[in-house]
Protein backbone atom coordinates (compact mmCIF):
# COMPACT_ATOMS: atom_id res chain seq x y z
CA UNK A 1 0.00 0.00 0.00
CA UNK A 2 1.06 3.53 -0.59
CA UNK A 3 0.09 6.62 0.81
CA UNK A 4 -1.36 9.70 -1.88
CA UNK A 5 -0.76 12.72 -1.22
CA UNK A 6 -2.44 15.90 -2.89
CA UNK A 7 -2.82 19.50 -3.09
CA UNK A 8 -6.29 21.12 -2.20
CA UNK A 9 -7.73 23.92 -4.09
CA UNK A 10 -10.38 26.25 -2.73
CA UNK A 11 -13.60 24.27 -3.91
CA UNK A 12 -12.13 21.45 -5.62
CA UNK A 13 -14.36 18.75 -6.56
CA UNK A 14 -11.53 15.54 -7.30
CA UNK A 15 -8.39 15.36 -5.39
CA UNK A 16 -5.10 15.90 -7.63
CA UNK A 17 -2.09 13.38 -7.42
CA UNK A 18 1.09 15.54 -7.11
CA UNK A 19 4.12 13.77 -8.50
CA UNK A 20 7.48 15.70 -9.09
CA UNK A 21 8.30 13.95 -12.07
CA UNK A 22 4.26 14.01 -14.04
CA UNK A 23 1.76 16.27 -14.31
CA UNK A 24 -0.75 15.92 -12.00
CA UNK A 25 -3.45 12.95 -12.05
CA UNK A 26 -7.26 13.21 -11.15
CA UNK A 27 -7.96 10.37 -8.64
CA UNK A 28 -11.19 8.90 -7.07
CA UNK A 29 -11.48 9.22 -2.96
CA UNK A 30 -10.33 6.09 -1.07
CA UNK A 31 -12.93 3.35 -1.49
CA UNK A 32 -13.71 0.18 1.34
CA UNK A 33 -11.51 0.64 4.50
CA UNK A 34 -9.33 3.36 2.48
CA UNK A 35 -8.94 6.30 4.26
CA UNK A 36 -8.86 10.19 2.61
CA UNK A 37 -7.69 12.61 5.15
CA UNK A 38 -7.68 16.35 4.65
CA UNK A 39 -4.51 17.73 6.91
CA UNK A 40 -3.04 21.66 6.55
CA UNK A 41 0.18 22.01 5.52
CA UNK A 42 2.32 22.95 8.79
CA UNK A 43 1.38 18.96 9.61
CA UNK A 44 1.82 16.99 6.73
CA UNK A 45 5.04 15.45 7.47
CA UNK A 46 4.14 13.48 11.05
CA UNK A 47 0.40 12.85 9.53
CA UNK A 48 2.35 10.70 6.34
CA UNK A 49 4.64 9.44 8.60
CA UNK A 50 1.77 8.14 11.21
CA UNK A 51 -0.45 6.88 8.21
CA UNK A 52 2.56 5.09 6.49
CA UNK A 53 2.60 3.03 9.55
CA UNK A 54 -0.52 2.34 9.74
CA UNK A 55 -1.14 1.48 6.46
CA UNK A 56 1.32 -1.32 7.11
CA UNK A 57 -0.28 -2.42 10.20
CA UNK A 58 -4.05 -2.72 9.07
CA UNK A 59 -3.13 -3.47 4.55
CA UNK A 60 -5.29 -0.67 3.25
CA UNK A 61 -4.04 2.53 1.18
CA UNK A 62 -4.72 6.23 2.68
CA UNK A 63 -4.89 9.32 0.65
CA UNK A 64 -3.51 12.57 2.59
CA UNK A 65 -4.81 15.78 0.76
CA UNK A 66 -3.08 19.11 1.80
CA UNK A 67 -3.84 22.71 1.68
CA UNK A 68 -4.57 25.96 3.61
CA UNK A 69 -6.90 24.59 6.75
CA UNK A 70 -10.20 26.50 5.26
CA UNK A 71 -9.80 25.61 1.55
CA UNK A 72 -9.79 21.79 3.05
CA UNK A 73 -12.41 22.25 4.76
CA UNK A 74 -14.53 24.40 1.97
CA UNK A 75 -13.29 21.05 -0.70
CA UNK A 76 -14.30 18.38 1.81
CA UNK A 77 -17.95 20.16 2.00
CA UNK A 78 -18.35 20.33 -1.33
CA UNK A 79 -17.00 16.71 -1.90
CA UNK A 80 -18.67 14.94 0.64
CA UNK A 81 -16.37 12.89 0.73
CA UNK A 82 -13.36 11.64 3.03
CA UNK A 83 -12.76 10.79 6.23
CA UNK A 84 -10.79 13.09 8.76
CA UNK A 85 -9.75 16.60 8.88
CA UNK A 86 -6.94 18.05 10.89
CA UNK A 87 -6.74 21.86 10.62
CA UNK A 88 -3.82 24.00 12.13
CA UNK A 89 -5.89 25.27 14.98
CA UNK A 90 -9.28 24.52 16.59
CA UNK A 91 -11.09 28.48 14.82
CA UNK A 92 -12.02 26.07 12.18
CA UNK A 93 -13.85 23.96 14.01
CA UNK A 94 -15.39 26.42 15.82
CA UNK A 95 -16.42 28.52 12.83
CA UNK A 96 -17.80 25.60 10.96
CA UNK A 97 -19.53 23.26 14.02
CA UNK A 98 -23.03 24.24 13.39
CA UNK A 99 -22.93 22.86 9.49
CA UNK A 100 -23.00 19.39 11.48
CA UNK A 101 -20.11 17.76 8.87
CA UNK A 102 -17.18 18.52 11.80
CA UNK A 103 -17.59 14.81 14.39
CA UNK A 104 -15.47 13.59 17.43
CA UNK A 105 -12.06 14.62 17.54
CA UNK A 106 -8.65 13.53 19.13
CA UNK A 107 -6.40 16.00 20.70
CA UNK A 108 -2.55 14.73 18.80
CA UNK A 109 -0.67 18.26 20.38
CA UNK A 110 -0.46 21.77 19.87
CA UNK A 111 0.77 24.26 17.08
CA UNK A 112 2.35 27.38 18.49
CA UNK A 113 3.26 30.93 16.37
CA UNK A 114 6.59 32.41 16.75
CA UNK A 115 8.67 34.79 14.65
CA UNK A 116 11.40 33.20 12.07
CA UNK A 117 14.17 35.34 10.65
CA UNK A 118 16.98 34.07 9.13
CA UNK A 119 19.65 32.18 9.97
CA UNK A 120 21.99 33.60 12.57
CA UNK A 121 19.49 36.27 13.05
CA UNK A 122 21.63 38.82 10.88
CA UNK A 123 19.41 42.05 11.77
CA UNK A 124 19.58 41.47 15.49
CA UNK A 125 15.31 41.07 15.33
CA UNK A 126 14.35 40.56 19.02
CA UNK A 127 11.40 38.09 20.05
CA UNK A 128 8.87 40.91 20.18
CA UNK A 129 5.38 41.37 17.47
CA UNK A 130 6.81 45.49 17.34
CA UNK A 131 10.29 44.32 15.54
CA UNK A 132 8.06 43.78 12.48
CA UNK A 133 7.19 47.41 12.18
CA UNK A 134 10.43 47.90 12.13
CA UNK A 135 11.29 49.86 8.70
CA UNK A 136 14.39 48.14 7.88
CA UNK A 137 12.89 44.41 8.11
CA UNK A 138 11.12 43.40 5.19
CA UNK A 139 8.35 41.28 6.19
CA UNK A 140 6.09 38.00 4.71
CA UNK A 141 2.96 37.20 6.48
CA UNK A 142 0.19 34.59 6.12
CA UNK A 143 -3.31 34.62 4.39
CA UNK A 144 -6.18 34.61 6.82
CA UNK A 145 -8.26 33.86 3.86
CA UNK A 146 -6.52 30.17 3.20
CA UNK A 147 -4.80 28.88 5.87
CA UNK A 148 -4.41 28.59 9.91
CA UNK A 149 -1.22 30.67 10.11
CA UNK A 150 -2.35 33.42 8.60
CA UNK A 151 -5.70 33.07 10.75
CA UNK A 152 -3.81 32.98 13.83
CA UNK A 153 -0.83 35.61 12.75
CA UNK A 154 -3.92 38.04 12.14
CA UNK A 155 -5.38 37.41 15.76
CA UNK A 156 -2.91 37.91 17.58
CA UNK A 157 -1.34 41.01 15.90
CA UNK A 158 -5.21 42.40 16.15
CA UNK A 159 -4.95 41.38 19.42
CA UNK A 160 -1.73 43.10 20.14
CA UNK A 161 -3.49 46.13 18.14
CA UNK A 162 -0.56 45.97 15.09
CA UNK A 163 -1.93 44.00 12.48
CA UNK A 164 -3.27 47.18 10.33
CA UNK A 165 0.49 48.23 10.79
CA UNK A 166 1.65 45.27 10.03
CA UNK A 167 -0.31 44.21 7.09
CA UNK A 168 0.48 47.27 5.43
CA UNK A 169 4.01 47.07 5.31
CA UNK A 170 4.46 43.13 4.47
CA UNK A 171 5.89 42.42 1.26
CA UNK A 172 3.69 39.08 0.30
CA UNK A 173 0.69 37.98 1.80
CA UNK A 174 1.14 33.86 1.49
CA UNK A 175 -1.75 31.02 1.34
CA UNK A 176 0.39 28.75 4.22
CA UNK A 177 3.35 27.75 6.16
CA UNK A 178 5.00 26.07 3.49
CA UNK A 179 4.62 28.66 0.95
CA UNK A 180 5.98 31.11 3.86
CA UNK A 181 9.00 28.97 4.93
CA UNK A 182 10.48 28.67 1.18
CA UNK A 183 10.43 32.53 0.80
CA UNK A 184 12.03 32.94 4.04
CA UNK A 185 14.88 30.26 2.37
CA UNK A 186 15.00 31.75 -0.84
CA UNK A 187 15.47 35.27 1.11
CA UNK A 188 12.40 36.97 -0.19
CA UNK A 189 11.95 38.31 3.93
CA UNK A 190 14.38 39.36 6.91
CA UNK A 191 11.10 38.01 9.32
CA UNK A 192 7.95 36.36 9.72
CA UNK A 193 5.37 34.36 12.11
CA UNK A 194 4.74 30.60 11.49
CA UNK A 195 4.00 27.87 13.07
CA UNK A 196 7.10 27.32 15.26
CA UNK A 197 7.58 23.65 14.45
CA UNK A 198 7.68 24.62 10.55
CA UNK A 199 11.42 26.21 11.68
CA UNK A 200 12.70 22.71 12.86
CA UNK A 201 11.72 21.07 9.67
CA UNK A 202 15.38 19.77 8.16
CA UNK A 203 14.87 22.00 4.78
CA UNK A 204 13.81 25.36 6.94
CA UNK A 205 16.95 24.72 9.56
CA UNK A 206 19.26 25.36 7.77
CA UNK A 207 17.88 28.53 6.62
CA UNK A 208 15.88 30.28 9.54
CA UNK A 209 16.08 30.70 13.28
CA UNK A 210 13.09 30.31 15.58
CA UNK A 211 12.23 33.21 17.79
CA UNK A 212 9.62 31.98 20.42
CA UNK A 213 6.99 34.26 21.89
CA UNK A 214 5.27 33.93 25.34
CA UNK A 215 2.49 31.88 25.26
CA UNK A 216 0.61 35.02 26.75
CA UNK A 217 1.11 36.21 23.56
CA UNK A 218 1.04 33.07 21.71
CA UNK A 219 -0.72 30.74 22.85
CA UNK A 220 -0.68 27.19 22.12
CA UNK A 221 -3.27 26.09 20.02
CA UNK A 222 -4.62 21.71 19.84
CA UNK A 223 -4.31 20.36 16.93
CA UNK A 224 -7.74 18.50 16.42
CA UNK A 225 -8.30 15.42 14.27
CA UNK A 226 -11.56 15.46 13.47
CA UNK A 227 -13.92 12.84 12.23
CA UNK A 228 -16.06 14.43 9.14
CA UNK A 229 -19.79 12.56 9.84
CA UNK A 230 -20.31 11.64 6.04
CA UNK A 231 -17.23 9.60 6.71
CA UNK A 232 -18.05 5.76 4.90
CA UNK A 233 -15.24 4.53 6.84
CA UNK A 234 -15.92 5.64 10.77
CA UNK A 235 -14.64 2.54 12.30
CA UNK A 236 -11.31 2.57 10.32
CA UNK A 237 -11.17 6.54 11.03
CA UNK A 238 -11.32 6.13 14.75
CA UNK A 239 -8.71 3.46 14.54
CA UNK A 240 -6.63 5.93 12.76
CA UNK A 241 -7.98 8.71 15.27
CA UNK A 242 -6.49 6.61 18.34
CA UNK A 243 -3.18 5.42 16.58
CA UNK A 244 -2.58 8.88 15.93
CA UNK A 245 -2.73 10.30 19.82
CA UNK A 246 -1.14 7.14 21.24
CA UNK A 247 2.62 6.65 22.03
CA UNK A 248 4.36 6.30 17.95
CA UNK A 249 2.05 8.76 16.76
CA UNK A 250 3.28 11.49 19.37
CA UNK A 251 6.48 10.90 19.31
CA UNK A 252 6.21 11.51 15.61
CA UNK A 253 4.76 14.99 16.37
CA UNK A 254 7.95 15.29 19.00
CA UNK A 255 9.97 14.50 16.44
CA UNK A 256 8.76 17.57 13.89
CA UNK A 257 9.07 19.88 16.67
CA UNK A 258 4.95 19.74 18.04
CA UNK A 259 3.91 20.20 21.66
CA UNK A 260 2.57 16.65 21.98
CA UNK A 261 0.67 17.40 25.97
CA UNK A 262 -2.03 16.09 24.12
CA UNK A 263 -6.00 16.22 25.13
CA UNK A 264 -8.66 14.22 24.23
CA UNK A 265 -11.05 15.54 22.37
CA UNK A 266 -15.15 14.85 22.91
Amino acid sequence: MSIRSCCIRPLLLLLLLVSAQAPATVFAAPSGNNLLIYCGITMVRPVTDIARLFEKQEKISIAVAQGGSEDLYQSAKKSQQGDLYLPGEPVFRIRHQSEGLLGEYRGLGFNQMALMVQKGNPKKVKPDLKELLRKDLSVVLGSSESGSVGVEARRILTQAGLYPKVAAKVVQMLPDSRSIMAAMRRGDADVTMSWRATGYFPDNAASVDVLDLPPAVAPPQELQLTLLTFSKNPVMARKFMAFAAGPQGQAIFRRYGFITAVKSGQ
